[in-house]
């Protein structure tokens, strides 16, 4: 049966897998390559609905042939208004909204021809009435919390106060959430059935008291309206965001397939855009210190006799113990700045290569031994942003990830900002890991912020959202989807409040034990630049 059976690129089928847990699966897969290696068939696989990272070459004896789909044989579909990633109508659903004009035209005018010759709806391009998915569009306003005509602070509240006055139910319908990927989305939030939002906001202390547990603040709308400006879409030129314009069939494959850089061997997750005659190699050699990238160990054990590095180039502006970061500049370190761009692109499936690194600044983490500072991950940021991003691309390299690293990488990004005093952003998307990363980072800085208010004079201790967007230097809109994230806001008498359960403090407590690396801002020595008066940067 396999022998009669000629599986080609774009079919379908169950592949044989290990989960996590080293059993059996088999998950729906995608043929996207064929290769012959030693009269012997591989079939690179991307399993449906897993992460890149996953696709494999296999062979022929883990394939479901028996539950084989053919690939259907679809007309190229053009990209539409220019933008990729866009589909364009089927034939049918055209015809669809077309009689679906043709019905609205006649029974909206009296005058209108049956047969329909006239018909403004085909011409009418900026209105489709059902558009497909498009790449970027405009969001929503600034989600904002319900304004307060008394002073703009917080109070935290072990019990409820009976002295509270109520307020109009209206303004408890204008808080607006956060998406995941920190695009706003404004709607009303509907009294949800598992939270007696009604029986609180109506009942006693007694009931209030039973309801919610020990720590709660109360949230009103800060002074300063937050309404100034619109947020946009994330931008997909200018930036190291991928816009998918060039994911074809050669980039959605890995090319590399192991890098050696130093004492580690890692197996890249993604399409890098090194030399054509590189990806053959079964091994590509990478200097660990200027990240030079050769064919064989001969040719960098040769290098290494030449290369002067033992660390990044550029500034070295944090040493504590052994952790160490580097500044360096897209334009004075282009070359290693692009090296460490290719190196990157193995891990990051979200963003795209730009050889252009001038207007980028490079972030390095080092660790210390004796042979020198090795790299462990990296960020970088725009020199100028006017979004706000203060990351473009994040990355621990693999044989440092589940370290803490990741976070730490976060807090020093965070304490840029606040010597800068900005608040700032990652750039988005964020991929699957950095999200994780980002909202436990916030979550935990958030909480701790909280955990830590005290009593002042026997009054409750007051914060506002501006506050601790400034504390920390975190976006206000991700301080708020933070807080909707962890489902700590409650309405009572008439203000939004946070309430802390003893689960959410306790599993705070237990993360913040685990968390043993800290950015140290005295070992911080960085001085902010203009770059909007350095011209060409």
């Amino acid at each position: 049966m396999a022998d009669n059976v000629d599986v080609v690129e774009g079919c379908r089928l169950p592949v044989l897998r290990k989960n996590q847990e080293h059993e059996d699966e088999w998950p729906l897969a995608e043929i996207l390559s064929v290769k012959e290696v030693s009269s012997r068939k591989l079939y690179y696989v991307h399993y449906i609905d897993f992460n890149k990272r996953l696709d494999e070459w296999v062979t022929l004896d883990r394939l479901d042939l028996k539950k084989l789909q053919f690939p259907k044989k679809e007309a190229k579909t053009p990209t539409k208004n220019g933008l990729p990633g866009s589909r364009p109508s089927s034939p049918e659903r055209e015809r669809k909204s077309l009689d679906l004009n043709v019905q609205t035209t006649t029974t909206t005018t009296a005058t209108a021809p049956s047969r329909g010759k006239t018909l403004p709806a085909p011409k009418r391009k900026a209105e489709p009435p059902a558009p497909l998915a498009p790449q970027v569009s405009p969001a929503p306003p600034v989600p904002s919390l319900p304004s307060s005509a008394e002073a703009s602070q917080a109070a935290v509240y072990p019990a409820a106060r009976e002295s509270t006055t109520f307020k109009s139910r209206e303004d408890h319908e204008q808080l607006t959430s956060l998406t995941t990927n920190g695009t706003a989305a404004r709607r009303l939030i509907p009294p949800q059935p598992g939270r007696k939002r009604k029986a609180n906001c109506g009942g006693t202390d007694e009931v209030w008291k039973s309801t919610l547990s020990n720590v709660g603040v109360v949230l009103n709308q800060d002074s300063q309206d937050s309404s100034d400006g619109i947020p946009t879409a994330p931008r997909m030129t200018g930036s190291l965001v991928s816009d998918r314009s060039h994911d074809d069939i050669v980039t959605r494959m890995k090319n590399i397939e192991c890098i050696e850089l130093g004492r580690h061997r890692l197996k890249p997750w993604y399409f890098s855009p090194y030399p054509q005659e590189l990806t053959s190699l079964p091994i590509l050699y990478l200097c660990e210190f200027c990240l030079k990238y050769v064919k064989s160990l001969k040719c960098l054990q040769r290098h290494l006799t030449k290369c002067n590095l033992r660390h990044p180039p550029g500034n070295e502006i944090y040493r504590k113990g052994t952790i160490s970061f580097f500044e360096i500049d897209g334009r004075k370190n282009k070359t290693y700045s692009q090296n460490l761009c290719l190196i990157a692109k193995c891990f990051l499936d979200h963003k795209t290569l730009y050889y252009d690194t001038d207007p980028f600044l490079f972030y390095v983490m080092t660790e210390y031994d004796s042979k020198g500072f090795h790299i462990v991950g990296y960020f970088s940021k725009e020199k100028e942003s006017t979004e706000d991003y203060n990351v473009a691309c994040i990355l621990t390299l693999p044989p440092y990830q589940r370290r803490g690293y990741g976070k730490l990488l976060i807090e020093f990004s965070y304490e840029l900002s606040k010597v800068e005093g900005k608040t700032g952003t990652p750039e988005k998307p964020l991929s699957d890991l950095g999200l994780l990363s980002y909202r436990s980072y916030w979550s935990q800085t958030i909480l701790e912020i909280l955990m830590d208010l005290k009593p002042d004079n026997g009054e409750r201790p007051q914060i506002t959202i501006n506050e601790i967007s400034e504390i920390t230097s975190v976006k206000k809109e991700d301080v708020i989807s933070t807080l909707q994230y962890l489902n700590l806001i409650n309405y009572y008498k008439g203000q939004y409040i946070l309430t802390l359960s003893e689960e959410i403090v306790d599993g705070h407590e237990k993360a913040m034990q685990k968390r043993h690396l800290r950015i140290d801002p005295k070992c911080l020595h960085f001085t902010p630049k203009d770059w909007s008066k350095r011209g060409k940067w």
